[in-house]
């Protein structure tokens, strides 16, 4: 059976790319003298998969590894040996047998914060319930299976549920979008929003994900 890891990505350890972010697992393994799977052919290597990757520059705290432990480390010993051997920024909290399939993660909570340092224009609020309120919203989303180069997909389709709180200069959005098949990436929200109210644009947008979640809507692990 293999194995999952739960880590968090946050800091500067956000602007790491996916691939990059696959081989600093591949090291922190070899640093940390952790035995794992290997693939198999002419040029074996640690074999790491992360589920659904992590957009550069979004930060995360619930972020899913699998492998294979073969030894060097008990379970409980991995999550501390293997954060040792991390860079700053990313934080090994579980690792556990993966019990579920990944097809069964149908969700994940981003917590979207849209910053305003001169303040926050009032009628921004009830532009974003507007448009998150419609029947239906259909947009073009960036696709290479196309020949057009996109799909057009209905974002309110793909949002289970979503609050907005708002301050004097932020407006957060902590929304649970669908994870995969198809999966709502929240730029397309935030690009949207700024389609349709220009005059509402915020100065900046940051992206968390807070939680991974099943069909029932309870964190997958």
């Amino acid at each position: 059976m293999a194995d999952r890891l739960l880590f968090s990505k946050t800091g500067r350890a956000k602007y790491i790319s996916h691939l990059d972010l696959m081989r600093t697992f591949q090291r922190a393994f070899a640093r940390a003298h952790i035995q794992i799977k290997h693939t198999e052919g002419f040029n074996p290597h640690p074999f790491v998969s992360i589920a659904l990757p992590l957009s550069v520059g979004y930060s995360s705290q619930c972020e899913i590894l699998e492998f294979t432990l073969l030894g060097g480390a008990s379970p409980e010993e991995v999550p501390e040996r293997l954060t040792a051997a991390m860079p700053e920024g990313i934080v090994v909290h579980q690792c556990y047998p993966a019990q579920r399939k990944l097809k069964e993660l149908a969700y994940i909570n981003y917590i979207m914060n849209f910053e305003y340092p001169e303040g926050r224009p009032q009628e921004a609020e009830p532009a974003m319930r507007e448009l998150l309120s419609r029947e239906s919203l259909v947009v073009h989303k960036k696709s290479n299976k196309s020949k057009q180069g996109y799909t057009e997909v209905d974002l309110i389709s793909l949002i289970r549920g979503w609050n907005l709180e708002c301050q004097s200069d932020t407006m957060t959005l902590d929304a649970v979008l669908c994870a995969q098949n198809p999966g709502l990436n929240p730029e397309l929200i935030r690009a949207t929003f700024c389609e349709c109210y220009p005059q509402f644009s915020p100065d900046f947008v940051t992206f968390h994900r807070r939680d991974v979640l099943d069909q029932e809507g309870h964190p997958f692990r």
